[in-house]
């Protein structure tokens, strides 16, 4: 479900009372308690919601609440797109560029003596007010939401059990607060063939293939998983999915074919990565409004329709989809690139 974008006029206001509640709402609430705060409002999307710990999104407000193993509530998130404006001693938090809320907190900070640190996404975070700052995307650049919580998670909210349940943040490289941009003189360049190789790499590649392609590039970061228990997947083998090579700028997704890592697809970072060009536009590191609006252009004139996949928008007969990653308080494009079979979940 996709909400417009309120103006600050729009918004309703609530006061963040530090490490109690925000708004109506209270730390410790019930989710019978959350849901007659809020005026009786529904959950739209929930999970386990008074069974220990859950998490119910109240879409038509922009508020998610996450409740502990007791089924208290133990923090609120504020979307950005569309909940309510929140105000920390006169600072407001919500959808505002990340550098004035940074610098107003720091100034608010100085001011009570609270040390301020920054969280994974490098945006501010205080155990003394419970507060984690987070963006989102909206056009071409990024806005301000927060996550608010109990005493009980302020120290690290993010490797706590109720928020990584809630948004998987614990295997997530933290960021140190800089967003650095390679420019586009200085990037690469890599020829795309559709459905068959982006650069030196070739989907179905083994990941010794892929290094000896980079020119021996070793992965700064590898991930994957162990099997689920299906039949298909065996027993005790280590589940290779995605190998990051940050000297060259991208992220190698792997699929299998009997049992072994093949290449099928490739993301392309935006900050970092090789620039690539398709019917004359730049896929990389541009503003997301323009990249967007020159794939439609190019999906109209030649019988393409473009899809949005989790990866971003574009063609799925040529399985290229672009989406935006941060750059400080802006937002530009980096691309994933992938192989026939492969499936980029919408």
């Amino acid at each position: 479900m996709v909400f417009p974008f309120k103006k600050a006029k729009e918004r309703v206001r609530w006061v963040l009372d530090p490490l109690s509640g925000v708004g109506p709402l209270r730390f410790g609430m019930s989710p019978d308690e959350v849901s007659a705060a809020l005026g009786g409002a529904v959950a739209h999307s929930s999970y386990n919601l008074g069974g220990g710990i859950g998490w119910g999104s109240y879409l038509l407000i922009g508020v998610t609440a996450i409740h502990g193993e007791d089924s208290g509530l133990v923090g609120v998130r504020i979307h950005a797109s569309h909940g309510p404006q929140v105000a920390l001693r006169g600072v407001e938090l919500i959808a505002r560029r990340p550098s004035e809320v940074r610098a107003a907190l720091h100034q608010l900070a100085l001011h009570e003596g609270v040390a301020l640190g920054v969280n994974w996404s490098g945006d501010p975070e205080t155990v003394a007010w419970g507060l984690s700052m987070r963006t989102m995307q909206y056009k071409d650049s990024v806005v301000t939401d927060a996550l608010l919580v109990s005493p009980e998670l302020a120290a690290d909210p993010y490797r706590s059990e109720p928020i990584v349940q809630w948004c998987g943040a614990r295997d997530v490289e933290s960021n140190p607060g800089a967003w650095p941009v390679l420019a586009d003189r200085d990037r690469s360049r890599w020829e795309w063939t559709p459905l068959k190789k982006i650069g030196p790499l070739e989907f179905g590649m083994s990941p010794r293939q892929v290094a000896a392609a980079l020119g021996g590039e070793d992965p700064t970061d590898r991930s994957g998983r162990y099997p689920f228990g299906e039949p298909w997947e065996g027993t005790g083998q280590w589940w290779l999915q995605t190998e990051r090579f940050d000297k060259t700028g991208v992220t190698v997704h792997y699929t299998y074919c009997d049992g072994l890592p093949a290449m099928g697809a490739v993301q392309v970072h935006g900050r970092t990565g090789p620039q690539v060009d398709f019917a004359g536009i730049k896929l990389i590191g541009a503003k997301p409004s323009l990249v967007e609006a020159a794939l439609t252009q190019y999906g109209d004139d030649h019988g393409f329709e473009l899809v949005l996949s989790s990866s971003g928008w574009g063609p799925e007969e040529l399985k290229v989809f672009v989406g935006a990653t941060r750059a400080g308080d802006d937002a530009i494009s980096e691309a994933r690139f992938c192989a026939p079979e492969w499936y980029d979940e919408g």
